[in-house]
């Protein structure tokens, strides 16, 4: 089953012809049989479960991220990184993978070129989420780190990359520009993936705002957690009091993460998310460090 890949324009954006022209490699689709993996990688374990998801979302959108290779014996090539996009590639029952090949493996040119690209490319959300992702692979770089070297936040890298944590069906929405960042980010609110998938599908074709997409899901989450304390319509919803959604809004900004206030009769609860034990040092820090320390 052949396909193409899902990266398209913006793979041309990513990694432009000078890159692959002038420095001893080519940007060129290999098929997926002529790839033998790297015999000197050290990751021998690949998470199933994450590996499964990958596979769901080349399905879908196609491969978002070049694997690099170098040339091998009997016309074959041999991967240098992305071992985990071959696997998923092979498994989608993909012909063939869009691949960097490189004479020398000079992975510092690689990574300098996708740094420098991703401040001027027009790549939708997940092609930009799919760069990361590749820093962070490829060249073992934290969170943190890619933040620096692309010059944006801690929160907006991890925020990105949590896209991927979408149904492939959601994804391919924002992949073609249907559905906004802000309106799938809304989504990761609620963990019930057919209720994001039909969500997603009534905010296409109604255009509903990314804050009546905030809206449902509060909505949809507030009411399972009814569903547990009693049958639902007994009497009227209980209204928030005023300046609640002013204060989750100032904590969500001023921790750069999604924060849910809940007040009950006796006693209230702070929802905080977090994307990763990094993100959520973070999170620790901005909560306990001196507004006049350095971050």
């Amino acid at each position: 089953m052949a396909r193409r890949s899902g990266l398209g324009r913006g793979l041309a954006s990513l990694i432009p012809s000078e890159v692959a022209g002038n420095r001893g490699s080519a940007l060129i689709e290999v098929p997926i049989a002529r790839i033998i993996p790297n015999s000197f990688q050290p990751r021998k374990h690949f998470d199933e479960e994450h590996l499964a998801s990958l596979t769901a979302s080349v399905r879908e959108l196609g491969v978002l991220q070049p694997v690099l290779v170098r040339p091998a014996q009997d016309e074959r090539y041999e991967l240098i990184a992305g071992e985990r996009r071959w696997r998923a590639a092979k498994r989608a029952g993909l012909q063939t993978i869009p691949a960097l090949v490189r004479e020398v493996t000079d992975d510092a040119s690689l990574e300098q070129a996708l740094v420098e690209n991703l401040h001027r490319a027009d790549l939708n959300p997940l092609e930009e989420g799919a760069a990361y992702q590749q820093l962070i692979e490829d060249f073992h770089l934290t969170h943190d780190e890619v933040a620096t070297r692309v010059g944006k936040s801690r929160a907006a890298i991890s925020n990105t990359l949590r896209l991927f944590q979408l149904p492939p069906t959601i994804q391919r929405l924002v992949a073609e520009g249907q559905l906004a960042e802000g309106h799938a980010r809304a989504l990761l609110a609620t963990p019930d993936r057919a209720f994001q998938e039909a969500l997603a599908k009534r905010t296409v074709s109604q255009g509903l705002s990314v804050r009546a997409v905030e809206e449902a899901v509060r909505a949809r989450n507030e009411l399972g957690q009814a569903a547990l304390a009693g049958p639902a319509g007994t009497g009227p919803r209980r209204l928030r009091p005023p300046g609640l959604l002013e204060l989750e809004e100032l904590l969500s900004k001023y921790l750069e993460t999604r924060v849910k206030v809940d007040m009950g009769a006796k006693k209230g609860r702070v929802l905080v998310e977090f994307a990763s034990l990094e993100d959520l040092e973070r999170i620790y820090r901005a909560m306990t460090e001196s507004p006049s320390t350095p971050h």
